[in-house]
């Protein structure tokens, strides 16, 4: 039997990781640039190859987990981890850059998903709360991992520091190693044409429609606020950096408290007031031409962000247990497709028009998820308790 209380200190450390990946290139960008001769080309093919191996890694990790079980999942995305982050620090050349880069996007996709299933499948009640603590983790190796490498790069080089970062990568695989997980659900034999009909329940695609502006919102978040805030308002590169940190920390407290709040108020309440919080955030920064009140509108953004995944997953569990792997990669999937394709619209649309406007696709795409989370509410009150 296993230990409900390890397993979730597994997730958590699994989720922690995920943060690390999804701000690898971020954080060393500059010393692959310098180490290998890259330019802006080069780093930007980088910047596509992570987030198109992530969504490898979240369509495969479903119907694995549902057939054989966490562990082998949960190891193996340390060990492709442990191995892509040694492969960046003792790369000679950029074809082996680009293995790395598929590597730790395919693990931390893998990982991200899985974890956010198993917690989801050892929580009877309270998913979302759980999930939301889950999240917490993301913001500890997302925040981390620059942290580290900047107080240590003063006394070691790049290289050493990252080699030592891959190194400690080791310990969780050990630890997941060592501890039992909950049996595969389908040990006798995946159901593949029962899996395949997932993909009809047109409740789970608009679930995962919800999370495919969610997951759109944060990603043009992270990736052009930093432009928007220097090119609109003229902060300099440190201080936008120290905006776009300030959202992160807002979001993985917030998530923290969650972790209480969903256990004591309904989870769509919570998201509907979250959503809220996005809105408000979007129109504070373009009403806005100086530096505080942008900071302050990003400080409420990170807050709104805080309860899209943990609660839609919640409910994505419920409604599906038995698949709920398999029901995970879908809505994952649609997910990161929200996220590629809506930073490539803002892309456009900058270009055309200029950077301000990605905050009217953050308030756009937010009324598009409160249509949609009033669809899916109204489908699943049946079901589950919402």
């Amino acid at each position: 039997m296993y230990n409900k209380q390890r397993v979730f200190w597994a997730a958590c450390i699994g989720m922690l990781l995920f943060g690390i990946v999804m701000i690898s290139l971020g954080t060393i960008n500059t010393f692959l640039a310098a180490k290998l001769a890259l330019d802006e080309l080069t780093i930007a093919s980088l910047a596509a190859l992570l987030p198109f191996s992530i969504l490898i890694g979240s369509l495969v990790f479903g119907p694995i987990v549902d057939r054989y079980g966490y562990k082998i999942v949960l190891i193996s995305c340390a060990l492709l981890i442990l191995i892509a982050i040694e492969g960046i620090a003792f790369a000679s050349n950029f074809f082996f850059i680009q293995m790395s880069f598929f590597l730790i996007g395919f693990g931390g996709g893998a990982i991200n998903g899985s974890t956010n299933a198993l917690v989801a499948d050892i929580s009877a009640e309270n998913k979302g709360a759980r999930l939301s603590l889950l999240g917490v983790f993301y913001g500890i190796g997302a925040l981390g991992m620059p942290m580290i490498l900047g107080l240590m790069s003063k006394y070691f080089s790049y290289t050493s520091v990252v080699k030592v970062i891959g190194g400690l990568v080791l310990l969780p695989a050990i630890y997941f190693t060592a501890i039992k997980f909950p049996e595969p659900k389908h040990k006798q034999g995946f159901p593949l044409k029962e899996s395949i009909g997932l993909l009809k329940e047109k409740t789970l695609i608009l679930i995962g429609f919800v999370l495919f502006f969610e997951s759109g919102i944060e990603g043009i978040v992270n990736n052009w606020t930093t432009t928007y805030l220097q090119k609109s308002i003229h902060a300099d590169p440190k201080n936008a950096l120290f905006a776009l940190s300030s959202l992160v920390i807002a979001l993985s407290l917030t998530r923290l408290v969650l972790g209480d709040l969903l256990k004591r108020i309904r989870p769509y309440l919570v998201l509907l007031g979250c959503l809220c919080f996005i809105a408000t955030g979007s129109v504070l920064m373009m009403l806005s031409s100086t530096y505080i009140p942008s900071v302050i509108g990003l400080i409420f953004m990170g807050i709104g962000f805080a309860a899209g995944f943990p609660v839609m997953l919640g409910y994505v569990s419920d409604l599906y247990p038995d698949f709920s792997g398999t029901a995970f990669s879908i809505v994952f999937v649609i997910a990161l497709l929200g996220n590629t394709l809506i930073n490539y619209l803002v892309g456009i649309i900058a270009h055309n028009f200029g950077i301000h406007h990605y905050l009217t696709v953050i308030l756009i795409s937010v009324m598009a998820m409160f249509v949609l989370l009033a669809i899916v509410l109204r489908q699943i009150k049946e079901t589950v308790k919402i």
